[in-house]
């Protein structure tokens, strides 16, 4: 064993590694930066659910739950109220997910109290996210139990009992992955098809081959994003078929859900191998892509409340998800297989990835060299 040889290789290694910054930046930097991110993403508390109250009694013993309902908001601050006037029109928010539960006193709550006839409040929850709907009804629970409970001078004359209405049957946990396990497919697409593959071929000169070509830049990135576009649906589509039948999903064997399905895996598709390939359009070492793979992978993934809900995030890691075309493909995803919501639903995510991916593509055509 030569010792020189040894040395002689790290050393050579060692330069290699020092004249790339993107390799080191990887290496270095990015995994402090996933380490913050995971250590945020997992295991906070949920503040700001929105939850809709209606009054249907309009007497002072509903004014006193709303006073109780006051005290969750600015006390724990779990959920935020938005009034309704009319209970069917806050179930369909619900339905649609604007809100995330709908606390309902009926008109015969007072005359309940004062008959000593069981009274009521009404919970009902968008069970499709358990995390939230675990936190949501601990609150309201909490807040019957302090209703309840003996004291000096009683809020009501009799004891009141909440009522949690479930909109959907149970969701497994497994189900409430697939969303997400469907848009990491399609990432995963995107970072071969828009980053590994584009570097690697362009380091073995096929783009010189095209750039021979009288072919317009335009027309060459857009082939080029076509092309992961249509790699990326056939991915999302064979994942969602497969993960609906281990998972038991039932509601994309409906035709019209089946089509919002493919409508939403096409502009995430779209959406996210045009970003991967703003990121490397300009890179040339074929390392960058497979260094920051995980990295990307934890920035973009775990932020979209694939796995925890976002509003157990803090601010500025919400932030993060506001960007990020995976919140969008998953609350999409999420609407169609666990709410078979149909096109209320997902509009605003559709639309979003698809300004997203509008936006991406301009910017690879801008920065995209014509020459060799």
């Amino acid at each position: 064993m030569k010792v020189y040889r040894i040395s002689a290789l790290i050393e050579r290694d060692m330069r290699k590694f020092l004249r790339s910054p993107a390799q080191m930046m990887a290496s270095m930097v990015f995994p402090l930066l996933q380490l913050v991110v995971l250590g945020y993403a997992f295991g906070g508390h949920i503040k700001g659910v929105t939850v809709a109250f209606v009054d249907q009694d309009h007497t002072a013993e509903s004014r006193e739950v709303r006073k109780m309902i006051d005290g969750i908001t600015t006390g724990p601050e779990t959920f935020k109220i938005r009034e309704y006037d009319s209970l069917p029109r806050a179930i369909d928010d619900l339905k649609f997910g604007f809100v995330r539960g709908v606390i309902s006193i009926p008109q015969d709550f007072s005359r309940r109290v004062y008959q000593g006839d069981r009274p009521r409040i009404a919970l009902a929850e968008d069970n499709t996210d358990q995390f939230i709907t675990n936190e949501v009804l601990e609150r309201v629970q909490q807040m019957v139990d302090q209703m309840n409970a003996p004291a000096v001078t009683p809020r009501l004359a009799s004891q009141v009992e909440l009522d949690p209405v479930e909109m959907y049957p149970y969701i497994e946990y497994i189900k409430y992955l697939l969303a997400g396990s469907v848009a990491l497919s399609i990432f995963v697409i995107a970072m071969i098809g828009g980053g590994i593959t584009f570097i690697d071929d362009k380091a073995r000169g096929l783009h010189e081959g095209y750039l021979l070509t009288p072919i317009q830049k335009s027309e060459l990135v857009l082939g080029l994003l076509g092309a992961g576009t249509v790699k990326g649906i056939m991915a999302g589509t064979t994942l969602a078929i497969t993960g609906a039948l281990i998972s038991g999903v039932t509601a994309l064997w409906n035709p019209i859900e089946l089509f919002y399905l493919m409508v939403v895996i096409a502009v995430a598709s779209a959406a996210m191998i045009s970003m991967m390939f703003l990121f490397m359009v300009r890179v040339d070492d074929p390392l960058v892509p497979r260094a920051i793979f995980g990295v990307l992978n934890t920035l973009l993934f775990f932020p979209s409340g694939a796995v925890y809900p976002i509003a157990a995030f803090p601010p500025w890691l919400r932030w993060i998800s506001v960007i990020d075309p995976f919140t969008y493909t998953v609350h999409a995803l999420r609407n169609i297989t666990l709410k078979g919501t149909g096109i209320e639903g997902i509009y605003m995510d559709v639309l979003a990835l698809a300004g997203f991916a509008i936006l991406m593509i301009g910017g690879c055509i801008a920065l995209f060299k014509r020459q060799i």
